[in-house]
């Protein structure tokens, strides 16, 4: 039996977890390259919850549009990190509602009695979560639509 590849999957939106560092690997894959303005960032410390709404790329798709000689796509989706004891940035300015954000890879940092889930995003920034344990989902909330640029993102080497 083959691995499954992108070219297998079906038009149907994500709905991922993650509550390992392997599981967390694929969702960093798929939120590679998001967009999303910092008024779409959302603290709840009460529910020890963070979550932003992102405008991503929907890598899964991306191979299948090329070969069909149709339009690259995005999708806005959730990301929900629990368990959150804590939040700070770097290199962000969180009061600037307007700034927008493109996030490059999401990371965990194990600790005694934790770690920290390291959000790093383009131009320097990035934000890190103190959580109890790892959990993320990861869900597309919208249909996808015509990625803007019509481009592929590209990261130089």
């Amino acid at each position: 039996m083959a691995d499954a590849t992108f070219e297998d999957g079906r038009e149907a939106p994500l709905n991922l977890g993650a509550l390992d560092v392997e599981d967390l690997g694929v969702l960093s894959t798929l939120a590679q390259d998001a967009v999303f303005p910092m008024s779409e960032m959302r603290w709840l410390p009460r529910e020890h919850r963070f979550a932003i709404l992102l405008n991503r790329f929907r890598w899964e798709d991306q191979a299948a549009a090329e070969q069909r000689g149709r339009s690259v796509e995005r999708v806005q989706s959730l990301l929900v990190i629990d368990n959150v004891l804590g939040v700070s940035s770097q290199g962000v300015d969180r009061t600037d509602r307007d700034t927008i954000c493109s996030l490059l890879s999401i990371a965990f940092e194990e600790t005694d009695g934790g770690g920290f889930v390291h959000l790093t995003l383009a131009g320097d920034g990035g934000l890190r979560l103190k959580v109890e344990a790892l959990e993320l989902t990861l869900k597309d909330v919208t249909r996808p639509y015509g990625a803007p640029s019509g481009k592929t993102p590209e990261h130089p080497e």
